[in-house]
């Protein structure tokens, strides 16, 4: 797609799931169960998937790994689907001679902008990570991407953002910094510079529905500028999909007919509570993975739960909390409509 359409979806606001790796018991990449999980995500409503992130596991940048043959085989997936442009996002990852190369993996593979981690570049100075940016974003346009430090992001203060907000080739920023103030900073970032067109997608999985209905209005000089954030890039996305991309699209709506509903209020507590016991937010994230890959598993996507590293495996309870989220949040699940077409996305 061209760079003004790009720009015109992200900034309408599309669900996009982060989009897992699916493994046979032997630890070998399963892929007729990868291309029915992206069969499933486009089914399900979703606007585009991103491809080569935290989900898909990292491990699969290492050299010899499985970042191509992943990307080029979710291409493959979203080129099937004719009724609407998809939006097309790789992860990359790396110091700079890396995530160049991946950007250009990406581009070649049609990849529409690369989702930038920079946690390679710890110790880095402000000017040296805004100049890694701008090598990727020669290649490809950008994603933006604060990740939270738990999960082994670094802390990017107003500063970096100011700057990085001025990189022409930047079309939106990902803010998974699960803290508000963190959260509040990139915001300000993007409204003191004045771009129109730069989209903002929450990664906020503590706060998902909240981000989504949420007004910020910054003075800037005499002008009085708002920003919201138009969607989403979640791993929690990979889950219950049909019904995640539903509550974006009322999120959207009640934001532009007035004031959030209670019931939306509420929602976003489950949804939080959800994220928690997927995420194993409890045990620091280590069953994150896996938690998805157990909703999967039991509405027959994949097969098991393994993962590249043996040790990434559930959390002790962890099963258990799932069975409680689904007797406490069925409307939170799609599991009937998995059920309705398993068998054609499998063919």
């Amino acid at each position: 797609m061209t760079h003004e359409q790009l720009r015109k979806i992200l900034l309408d606001g599309i669900a996009i799931p982060a989009h897992p790796l699916v493994l046979d018991a032997s630890r070998k990449f399963d892929e007729r169960r990868q291309r029915a999980l992206s069969r499933y995500y486009l089914a399900a409503g979703a606007g585009g998937l991103a491809v080569g992130v935290h989900t898909t596991q990292f491990a699969i940048h290492e050299p010899g790994g499985l970042y191509e043959p992943v990307l080029q085989l979710a291409a493959e997936e979203m080129n099937r689907v004719s009724d609407r442009p998809l939006v097309r996002i790789a992860g990359v990852i790396g110091k700079t001679e890396q995530a160049v190369r991946e950007a250009g993996i990406a581009r070649e593979a049609g990849y529409d902008a690369a989702l930038l981690s920079v946690s390679a570049m710890k110790g880095s100075s402000e000017d040296e990570l805004i100049a890694h940016c701008k090598a990727v974003a020669d290649v490809i346009p950008l994603f933006g991407f604060y990740l939270q430090e738990s999960v082994g992001g670094m802390d990017l203060p107003y500063s970096f953002w100011r700057k990085f907000v001025e990189i022409e080739n930047v079309v939106a920023i990902k803010i998974a910094a699960f803290d508000r103030y963190k959260t509040i900073d990139v915001i300000r970032a993007l409204a003191e510079s004045e771009r129109e067109d730069v989209a903002l997608y929450t990664g906020n999985d503590d706060n998902i529905i909240q981000d989504l209905l949420t007004t910020y209005r910054f003075k800037v000089g005499e002008k009085t500028i708002e920003k919201q954030f138009s969607g989403g890039l979640l791993g929690h996305w990979a889950v219950w999909t049909k019904k995640s991309v539903e509550l974006l699209e009322r999120a959207k709506a009640e934001k532009a007919n007035g004031p959030a509903s209670q019931e939306m209020m509420v929602i976003n507590n489950e949804t939080t509570d959800a994220n928690a016991v997927l995420f194993d937010a409890s045990n620091s994230f280590r069953g994150c993975i896996p938690g998805l890959s157990e909703v999967l598993r039991r509405q027959g996507l994949l097969e098991g739960t393994w993962c590249l590293d043996e040790k990434e495996v559930l959390s002790p309870g962890q099963s258990e909390e799932i069975d409680r989220l689904y007797r406490s949040y069925p409307h939170l699940t799609d599991d009937d409509f998995v059920k309705e077409h398993l068998d054609e996305w499998l063919t």
